[in-house]
């Protein structure tokens, strides 16, 4: 069968590679010069089915108000006269309830550990080196409140057999030495130790050549204008140079595949939040963290990739716009400093945004749609780098006609119906 991938994200590149390998003829199109270079350029580097969560939960209408006024809030809301917006705002707002929460969360830790595990396998079967670490995530708390709010996560985790170590701060420095240097500033933390960490940019570029010598056929710098449908499928897709044709079809082009699925009759909910991140060499091993750290004060994920430090955060409502705003910059810097301060060289900082395509209840459009030759594979948020293998692969699997190993029913659009 012959694929068009619409996107060279994580998500595209990899659904790319599965479907390569199971005996398809793929190309992928992107308006951009090369992979990963845009929403999975610079994230923050974390493969963490353990902390897969939706962001909508119990009691987050009343912390995003404290979170809204606070200096350094993980949350910034610029309103925009845009209906989309408000829409997936007041969906949102529905999903943080309890049993919601529940709902959500369950449906998201099976497709992020299912993930992991397939780019475990992807990594031993291809070699391909991407300054990954195995060494889990440490999920910070500076207060006693926050630990004694953990019991609803580790609920989820036992329910799903997922690894955990609650840690008082004799267990957290003992997972992240550094944090020896500033033991006065948290009380306690939640260990996942099958979490990892890797540059996925790096990942994504070496992906593609690796599927490039499989066969996959890379169109960069070709804008995708529109998807046409004629007598219920889908026949092209008009691009800047001209009609591209297939078998099949796959959306994966995060936070803008809406647009190209508005016109179908097919309705997304996916918006962009903003993301910031901060890349530093790093000054001193010893002052360094050793895997990914939550600041869950100020919802800031500090990763060791490599020779440098990564840190990422924000979420910031305010349509496409990526304007990189210093505000925003000294909340990462205010937290790496803050638990790391000899560790990094934060006077040589790079700044960086890009745009999560967020579902307002949290887990990603896996699956088909109306359409029987196009498929979705969108809605990661903050998450795509987690479950881009396992995505991919479940959706390949779904377009060749086998069962996936994984229940994804729960994935697929048909569940905003």
């Amino acid at each position: 069968m012959k694929v068009l991938v619409l996107g060279s994200g994580v998500i595209g590149v990899t659904t790319a590679h599965y479907l390569a390998e199971a005996g398809h003829e793929v190309t992928v199109v992107d308006r951009q010069p090369g992979p990963a270079l845009e929403t999975s350029f610079a994230n923050a580097g974390e493969v963490s089915p353990g902390y897969s969560s939706p962001w909508a939960g119990p009691g987050v209408p009343v912390k995003a108000i404290k979170w809204l006024l606070m200096k350094h809030g993980p949350l910034v809301l610029r309103p925009k006269a845009d209906p989309s917006m408000w829409v997936w705002l007041t969906q949102m707002l529905r999903n943080c309830t309890s049993a919601r929460y529940a709902v959500n969360k369950a449906r998201m830790v099976p497709i992020a550990e299912y993930s992991r595990d397939r780019l475990r396998d992807l990594r031993a079967s291809t070699g391909i080196a991407y300054d990954e670490r195995s060494l889990g995530t440490l999920q910070l708390f500076r207060t006693q409140k926050q630990l004694d709010g953990i019991g609803g996560d580790i609920e989820v985790l036992k329910q799903f057999d997922v690894p955990y170590e609650v840690l008082d701060p004799a267990g957290c420095i003992a997972a992240e030495p550094a944090l020896a240097r500033v033991k006065g500033k948290f009380v306690g933390g939640l260990r996942l130790p099958g979490d990892e960490t890797g540059d996925c940019q790096m990942f994504t570029e070496r992906l593609a050549s690796h599927a490039a010598t499989k066969g996959v056929t890379f169109r960069f710098g070709t804008t995708i204008e529109k998807i046409v449908a004629e007598g219920g499928r889908i026949t092209g897709v008009a691009t800047s140079a001209g009609m591209l044709t297939a078998d099949a079809y796959v959306l994966a082009l995060g936070s803008y595949s809406p647009f190209l699925a508005r016109p179908l009759g097919i309705s997304i909910p996916v918006y962009p939040v903003k993301g910031y991140s901060m890349t530093v060499p790093i000054r001193s091993e010893d002052g360094a963290p050793v895997s990914t750290i939550m600041d869950e004060t100020f919802k800031v994920a500090i990763t060791r990739l490599g020779s440098r430090i990564r840190a990422g955060g924000t979420a910031e409502i305010s349509g496409y716009d990526l304007t990189l705003r210093d505000s925003r910059k000294d909340t990462l810097l205010h937290s790496v400093g803050d638990l790391f301060p000899q560790g990094g060289d934060l006077g040589s900082a790079t700044f960086w945004c890009g745009l999560r395509p967020m579902t307002p209840d949290g887990p990603p459009i896996i699956g088909g749609t109306r359409y029987p030759n196009l498929f979705l594979n969108t809605g990661h948020g903050t998450l795509g780098w987690t479950m881009a293998c396992g995505s991919g692969r479940v959706l390949a699997d779904l377009m060749s006609g086998r069962k996936p190993e994984i229940d994804t029913t729960e994935l697929a659009v048909s569940r905003y119906a």
